[in-house]
């Protein structure tokens, strides 16, 4: 079975999940996929497969054409675990461009066996961006989220919030298990995905989710999904995670 589904700017479908096994793929657009608090963003050289069963959501960056193949676990030869990133940039990306056409119910058999051979994981790294649900903090998260290149402080975000930057610390690392740094340069990332896969410069994305120079943002970048921008979303292994910023800092 094939959906086809056109999306306007920031439209999706909320948290749901199907009976089949789902492999999503934006034939024009970029698609931001969510699953617990991992996102994976999919231009057109991407496409997601998700687990019969898995609740997911989807926002589409930008106008998106989105097409998805659905197949019965039942038989069904890959029994992926978890969601994996799949090379949608050649052969597979017209296959499922073909099973959306008038097909046989033969020559439908016929393509899906080879969308099967086709599928081979993309070794990239999700991003998880925890949301706190304390009053306060959340405040702090809305806010990062609608401009995250604010650079207020955490004593300036205490304010912000009614609480003191001390306090305002402790809450956000007991809710999502990191520090204020690390927890608000993964909003940036997850803000950075959606512009750089729409075609946005590094140096304007750099600039709009608050680094100073392109390479800080880069260095960031890298320490965060294990390759630099390019790199991310050509689909080239990523390095190993032991790697850090020549500087040594952790972004």
């Amino acid at each position: 079975m094939v959906g086809r589904f056109e999306l306007g700017s920031r439209s999706g479908f909320a948290r749901h999940d199907h009976p089949t096994h789902q492999l999503a793929w934006a034939a024009s657009g970029v698609l931001t996929m969510g699953v617990g608090d991992a996102i994976w963003v999919l231009p057109r050289s991407r496409a997601l497969w998700i687990p019969a069963g898995l609740p997911h959501d989807v926002v589409a960056e930008g106008n998106t054409t989105m097409l998805s193949l659905y197949f019965d676990p039942t038989g069904c030869p890959v029994d992926w675990p978890a969601p994996e990133v799949v090379d949608a940039a050649g052969l597979l990306g017209h296959l499922i461009e073909h099973l959306a056409g008038e097909l046989t119910t033969e020559q439908r058999r016929r393509a899906e066996a080879v969308v099967f051979d086709l599928l081979r994981p993309l070794p990239v790294t999700s991003l998880a961006v925890p949301l706190p649900a304390d009053e306060r903090a959340a405040r702090v998260a809305a806010a990062l989220q609608a401009d995250p290149g604010d650079g207020r402080s955490l004593s300036e975000w205490g304010r912000h919030a009614g609480a003191s930057g001390r306090t305002l610390a402790r809450l956000i690392e007991r809710e999502t298990g990191m520090g204020f740094a690390r927890w608000r340069t993964q909003l940036r990332i997850a803000a950075a995905l959606p512009r750089l896969a729409g075609g946005a410069t590094v140096t304007r994305v750099a600039h709009e989710v608050g680094y100073a120079t392109p390479s800080a943002f880069v260095a960031a970048f890298r320490h965060t999904l294990g390759a630099p921008p390019g790199a991310y979303f050509s689909g080239l292994p990523p390095e190993p995670r032991g790697r850090r910023d020549p500087s040594g800092r952790s972004m």
